[in-house]
């Protein structure tokens, strides 16, 4: 489908590499995450209630913002089409662990706001941390699938993923 068609569905992608578009200003580039929403100025309100940090750059050059406040302008923009499901690539590839946790922080409060969320995470203790449910995927193919506090505790996983010492020797084969 072409993409005014997807987001009219609802979906909306802020993808791996945070593809802003450094030229234009903070409020350019969220405005144009409205574009199927005619500039809806009350969401745009909202979005800067939850990214605060935005406000404070919103007439800045989104090139010049840190990684992380890159990230959180990529985000924002992707949910100023009011989607129902939010797709996030790798949020936190190439911040700093404080970063990190400033993002998945936000990413709790956008679920808690009602969005539903597909998360494609490699850090899967933050994942994990905040997910519902949760698919490990080896070699494109889904090798294990639930709860994901329940994945959070298998031994599998904590040996895997989480670099925890298990009591046992468990293998996953990949």
């Amino acid at each position: 489908l072409p993409a005014h068609e997807i987001v009219r569905l609802g979906l909306a992608q802020a993808p791996e590499g945070r593809q802003i578009f450094s030229g234009m200003t903070v409020d350019e580039n969220l405005r144009l995450g409205a574009v199927q929403q005619k500039g809806n100025l009350a969401e745009l309100e909202n979005i800067l209630a939850i990214f605060p940090l935005l406000k404070e750059h919103f007439r800045q050059k989104a090139g010049s913002l840190s990684g992380g406040e890159q990230q959180m302008l990529c985000i924002a923009r992707a949910l100023m089409s009011r989607p129902q499901l939010l797709l996030l690539d790798e949020p936190s590839l190439g911040l700093a662990p404080k970063l990190t946790r400033q993002i998945f922080d936000l990413i709790q409060t956008i679920r808690d706001y009602g969005t539903s969320i597909l998360l494609v995470e490699q850090n899967a203790r933050a994942a994990l941390a905040i997910a519902d449910f949760a698919y490990v995927i080896e070699g494109g193919r889904v090798t294990l699938a639930g709860n994901a506090s329940v994945l959070s505790d298998d031994e599998r996983i904590r040996q895997a993923y989480l670099g925890e010492q298990a009591s046992h020797q468990t293998a996953i084969a990949v």
